[in-house]
This record gives structure tokens, sequence and C-alpha cells, in this order.
């Protein structure tokens, strides 16, 4: 079904793209994706050209230039309502501030928490009900490398940190951000770079030398990497507004108009992610001052930065990471990977791994055996015992007799295992295995110790037979 779904959109998104421009064109519209078609405010499990209006008349009202056809070159069409805003920054009078949510100043920068520029705004309605000097809080969504010349820079919008076209390389940026409570003396970094494309409303600020910063993400963790998003799959983000939110990615197809307003003006951004919001877990996905933060899947990977929003909450918008990282000339700073051995517990069979042993089989120990095996520790063994493996079957080579376990004294043959495991020991000419003792952490001889003991125990017989 999955495959069926994905090869109908591909099918759909030719005709889609081909037919938005005149659809946004149209009065009302605000934007056009590829989704279910709803009836009665059900949705029919139909993929359809959706388009949104920021509010449903009936056709009869609108002129037949407005009007959306039915169908678009066979694909059916569908309107839906739907309010669309930037979400962020927040803004306040000068004069009128009030610290809101996530007032934190971080020793160390990292993605998910409060910034903003350190210069006010000069409005005027209707951007604005009064005219004066405005402050704006945003989200410093992740850590970033200058493709360049390798700075460390802090990634957000283009509209939390230039807010308009009034904005300049160096313009000085504060977290947490003035609204938040932050003043001159928080400043972290320089605006360095902006852009408000076709798909991208993104931003960096190069940070001062000196200052801290980590590859992680508020309440989330590290990042792991970047990704395209997928339909269907399960997201996050922690903005400075509703902090640590859940959502699902229902498109990647999403074009949308909005009104950047003051001197940028309307703006329209195509391929973007949609992300429906999860309300068994938040009751929105994102809101004002949100605007900046990265959306994350579940295996910490970027997907998105999220720019917008729809008014009611169910509805939020990112664009696309990699059109991101290339446009801004950036790479995400990623948490460097801990590599620790891999400890292959020998004594430890899947059920796969039989061992049997026919009745006649018969062995003796010496009863001098000891763990360090010294030469007395024998095992001899009836003609007509006969042990078999299953093919899956660890073959464990035993040591020298010189070999003390404990002192690691004449222990240089290695350990075959079953073969090459992802993340294990590299084959060193001799099988599988760690190679000479000095390669050995501590924990394997403790597995490789437990596990000689249980093969003798494998090859003894049952307490029954030992008479």
């Amino acid at each position: 079904m999955a495959d069926e779904r994905a090869r109908a959109r591909a099918q759909i998104r030719g005709v889609k793209q081909a037919a938005e421009a005149d659809l946004l064109a149209r009065k009302n519209v605000i934007g056009v994706d590829i989704a279910d078609k709803e009836t009665d405010g059900r949705t029919t499990g139909r993929l359809a050209i959706v388009v949104f209006v920021e509010e449903k008349q009936p056709r009869s009202k609108l002129a037949a230039a407005d009007r959306v056809p039915e169908e678009i070159d066979g694909i059916p069409t569908d309107v839906q309502q739907m309010t669309v805003e930037l979400q962020g920054p927040s803004r306040e009078l000068v004069d009128q501030l009030t610290p809101q949510v996530d007032t934190t100043m971080y020793t160390t920068l990292h993605g998910g928490i409060s910034m903003g520029p350190l210069r006010s705004v000069y409005l005027t309605p209707p951007d604005v009900t009064s005219a004066g000097y405005y402050i704006f809080a945003g989200t410093l969504g992740a850590m970033v490398r200058d493709r360049g010349n390798g700075a460390t820079m802090a990634l957000t919008n283009f509209h939390v940190a230039c807010v308009n076209n009034t904005w300049s390389v160096g313009d000085r940026m504060v977290q947490p951000s003035l609204l938040d409570g932050g003043s001159s003396g928080n400043q972290f970094g320089s605006l360095t770079r902006a852009t408000l494309s076709d798909d991208v409303d993104g931003a960096v600020v190069t940070v001062d030398t000196g200052k801290s910063t980590s590859a992680t993400v508020q309440d989330i963790g590290d990042v792991a990497g970047h990704t395209a998003a997928t339909v269907g799959a399960a997201v996050r983000k922690r903005g400075r507004t509703t902090e640590l939110t859940y959502g699902t990615v229902v498109s990647t197809d999403f074009t949308v108009s909005i009104n950047y307003g003051s001197d940028v003006g309307s703006r329209t951004l195509h391929h973007q992610i949609r992300v429906q919001t999860d309300t068994s877990r938040s009751s929105r996905f994102s809101d004002h001052g949100d605007s900046g933060s990265v959306v994350m899947d579940d295996n910490r990977m970027v997907v998105g930065l999220l720019f917008a929003g729809s008014s009611d909450g169910q509805w939020t918008f990112a664009n696309p990471i990699q059109s991101v990282l290339d446009e801004l000339n950036v790479d995400l700073l990623v948490a460097p990977v801990v590599t620790r051995p891999i400890v292959t517990c020998l004594n430890t069979r899947l059920a796969i791994c039989t061992i049997t042993r026919p009745a006649a089989c018969v062995l003796t120990r010496t009863v001098s055996c000891n763990v360090t095996r010294t030469p007395s520790c024998l095992v001899t063994r009836a003609v007509a015992c006969n042990i078999t493996r299953a093919s899956w079957c660890p073959v464990v080579t035993r040591v020298p007799a010189t070999c003390n376990v404990l002192t690691r004294a004449g222990c240089e043959v290695p350990v075959p295992g079953p073969g090459p495991v992802e993340g294990g020991p590299v084959d060193d000419g001799h099988g599988y295995g760690y190679g000479a003792t000095a390669d050995v952490p501590e924990e394997y001889w403790a597995g490789y110790l437990a596990a000689l003991e249980e093969i003798d125990q494998l090859d003894e017989p049952d307490r029954s037979d030992r008479g």
C-alpha cells in the first residue's frame, strides 16, 4: 500500500508542479500540495491536488477565473481552508518587554534555544498595531560549519536573524533573545549570510572565538546527521516557545505563499515539508518564536528547518535541510561517534547453534586442570566420541598449554570467530580475532575465559555418565 501511494504521489507531482503557478494566482489561494481528498471533513484515502485557501467560499460566489477546476489532467482536486503564518519571531515593543518561555542563558551554544538580534527594528502598521521599535525572539536551530573557512556558525531563519531587508552583515546576535531577558552582555556572534529564496528561509551567524558550542539539540540529544524527509516519518523539534513537540511528515511537496510583511512582501516557497501535529503528545507542533528550529526524525537526523505553520496549530512547515545547507554553504556539525569494541560473548549461542553428542561419547578430565591452562589441563576423548556442531557455531582456537589466561603470558594465538561482524574485530590473517594479547580489551578476556569453561563443560558427559 505504501509503495502504491508513493507511485501515485510521483505521478501526481508533475501535474501539480505544472499547475501550481496558475492555481496560486487565483483569489484566496495560499498553497498547493498533494494529499488525500476530503469529503464532508473526512479523508477519502484518494490522493489529489489539494488547493489551500484562506477562506472557503461557494463556487457560485467566485469569478470563473478564481474557481479551482474539479480535476487537472485527470487528477482530482480538493479545496481546503488554512491560515498560514510565520512561526516567529515573537516580537514586542521595546518599552513593553516581558520575558517569555525559555529565558535560560546557556553556557554552551546548541540547538533548540532562544536567540535574536541585538538591534531593534522600527515597524509601522499594518505589520504591527502601533508604530515603534520592536525586539524579536526566535530559535537557534543547530550548529553548522562554514564550507569555505571552517568557522563554527549558528543556523536559524532569515526572518529571525534579519527580520526584514534592513539587516546588514555583522549584525550582532544574543542568546537568550532580548525578548527573553538577554542583553548586550549575551552577544554570541555576527550575522554572516542569509537567504530568502524559492526553497529556503535561512541565515547563519558566525560564533565568536572562544564561545563553547555543541552538536546537540536541547531535550533531543546529539545531532546524528541529516537526511531527506519521508512521508509518514515521525519527527520532533525543540523550539524556544513550545519546546519539545512531536509530529508526522505528511508531505514533501507543499508550496506556500506567505506575507513576510514590512519591506519584504509576499514570497512563495516550493518543495516544502508539511508536518502534522501528533496531538496525542503535543497540543501543537510549533508557534511564534519557534522559527529557526530544526526538525529531526527518531534517529536524530535533521530533515528540515522550521519557518512557518497554520494558525490553528495543525500544520507546521519546514525547508528541506539539504537545500538549506547548500544555499547557505554550510554543513551540519555532527556529534562525534564514540566507538567501543564489540565484545562477543562466546558462551552465548543462538537457538540455531546446536551441539550434539552421541551416547557413546565419554570424556574424562584431569583432576588437576585449572583456569590457567597448565600442561596438566588435559581432556581425553573416547574414540567413539563424535561431537557435531551446526555450521553457524563459532570455532574457538584453544590457547597453547603455556598460556596463562590470568597473566596473559604465552597467549599469542588469536581467537577466530564465525566471520566478520560489523563494527567488530577485523581479519588479522589468522581469522576474525583481536590478534596478539596486547590488542585484546579486558572485557574480551572475561568473555573468552567463560567461553572456554563452557565449551569444556559442553564437551563433558552429563553428570549421570560420570559414574
